[in-house]
C-alpha cells in the first residue's frame, strides 16, 4: 500500500450522526475516524446534519470529506448529492450508486441480472403478498425494511403462519419503506470487506470474517453492544471456496458501483453454495465492526486504513 503522507489530504470534515436510525453508531464511528485523524496530524473539523447549519461545510474551507453517516441521508445519495453541488470531493460511492446500494431489493435485482445469487425472496405490499411468501419461500423468513441498516427493524421468524407474518409485516411497514421478504438461508455469517489501497487494482476484497453471534441471532446489541461475539479472520474456510467468495463480492461491488471502501454480507451454506445478502457503503468504524478486523488481518493498523479511506475521497458526477 501507498505511503500516504497526512498533510497532502488538507483539512479533513467527518461527517457523522445524522437522523437515521443508525445515528448512535454513526457517532462512534465518526469519532473513532475523527481520533485517528488527529493522531495521524491531520487537520480536522466534523458535521453532523442533525445539529450543524450548511454554512459549516461552506466557510471551513476543507479539502474532503470523510462520510461516515450511516443509514438514510447518509448512504443513499442525499449527502452525496450536496457534496457535489459544494464541489467537495468524498469519501464512498456517488449519488446513483449509493441510493441503489442502500436498498436491498435494488441491490438484488442487479445482482441477479449478473449471476450474483442471492435469497429467494419478494417485497411484501398487502395480506396477498404474505400468504404467497409462505406459499412460494416456506414458513423460514426474513422480514426486514428496504433501506434500514445494522438490522434494524429485521425480524426472523421460523415455522411461521400467515397470522405472524402479517403481523410482522405490519411492524415493518412502521418505518415507512418498502420491506423485503426473503427465504432464511440456514449457513454460516460472513462478511466481506472491500478496499481500494490505491494501487492501480481498485476495490479489492480483504479476508473474510466469519461471524458467531450467540444462538445465531447478529441482532444490533450484537453488533455494537456485546462482547459474546465471535469474529473468526480469516475465516476458516477452504481456499477455493473463500476466492470465489472474495471474487464474487469483488464483482458485486463493481456493477453496482461501490468506490473506496465497502462490506457484503454472505451466508454460506454447508454444501460450500453461498448468497449475498447486502452491502454497506459506509461501513461501520465502531471497536466491534469488521472492516478494521479484516483490514488489520493484513497488516493495515486502524489509522492507515481511515488514511486510506480519505485518499480516495473525490467528486463522482
Amino acid at each position: 500500500m501507498t505511503c500516504i503522507d497526512p498533510k497532502n489530504l488538507g483539512k479533513v470534515v467527518v461527517i457523522y450522526g445524522g437522523i437515521s436510525r443508525e445515528r448512535e453508531v454513526s457517532l462512534m464511528s465518526g469519532s473513532a475516524v475523527v481520533k485517528a485523524l488527529e493522531e495521524a496530524g491531520v487537520d480536522v473539523g466534523t458535521f453532523d446534519p442533525k445539529t450543524d447549519a450548511l454554512e459549516v461545510l461552506q466557510n471551513k474551507e476543507y479539502s474532503r470529506a470523510f462520510c461516515m453517516l450511516h443509514g438514510r441521508g447518509g448512504e443513499d445519495g442525499i449527502i452525496q448529492g450536496v457534496l457535489e453541488y459544494l464541489q467537495l470531493p468524498y469519501t464512498g460511492c456517488g449519488i446513483q450508486a449509493s441510493s441503489i446500494a442502500i436498498d436491498k431489493n435494488a441491490t438484488k435485482v442487479v445482482w441477479q441480472a449478473h449471476g450474483i445469487p442471492v435469497p429467494r425472496g419478494m417485497v411484501l405490499r398487502s395480506q396477498e403478498d404474505c400468504k404467497e411468501a409462505i406459499s412460494s419461500l416456506g414458513r423460514n423468513l426474513i422480514i426486514k425494511p428496504s433501506k434500514e441498516g445494522s438490522s434494524i427493524g429485521l425480524y426472523r421468524l421460523e415455522n411461521t403462519d400467515d397470522v405472524s407474518l402479517l403481523d410482522t409485516y405490519k411492524k415493518a411497514q412502521e418505518r415507512n419503506m418498502d420491506v423485503l421478504c426473503e427465504e432464511l438461508v440456514a449457513g454460516r455469517e460472513l462478511t466481506v470487506a472491500l478496499l481500494d489501497r490505491h494501487d492501480g487494482q481498485g476495490l479489492k476484497a480483504l479476508p473474510i470474517v466469519e461471524i458467531r453471534a450467540p444462538e445465531g441471532k447478529y441482532d444490533y446489541d450484537h453488533k455494537y453492544f456485546s462482547d459474546e461475539t465471535q469474529y473468526l479472520c480469516p475465516a476458516p474456510i477452504d481456499a477455493d471456496i473463500t476466492i470465489k467468495i472474495q471474487e464474487t463480492c469483488e464483482k458485486a461491488a463493481k456493477v453496482l458501483g461501490v468506490e473506496g471502501w465497502g462490506r457484503i454480507d454472505v451466508i454460506l451454506r454447508d454444501d460450500g453454495s453461498f448468497v449475498l445478502l447486502e452491502v454497506n457503503t459506509a461501513p461501520g468504524m465502531t471497536p466491534h465492526s469488521l472492516v478494521p478486523l479484516a483490514a488489520r488481518t493484513v497488516g493495515i493498523n486502524f489509522t492507515e486504513l481511515v488514511l486510506t479511506v480519505a485518499q480516495g475521497a473525490s467528486l463522482k458526477a
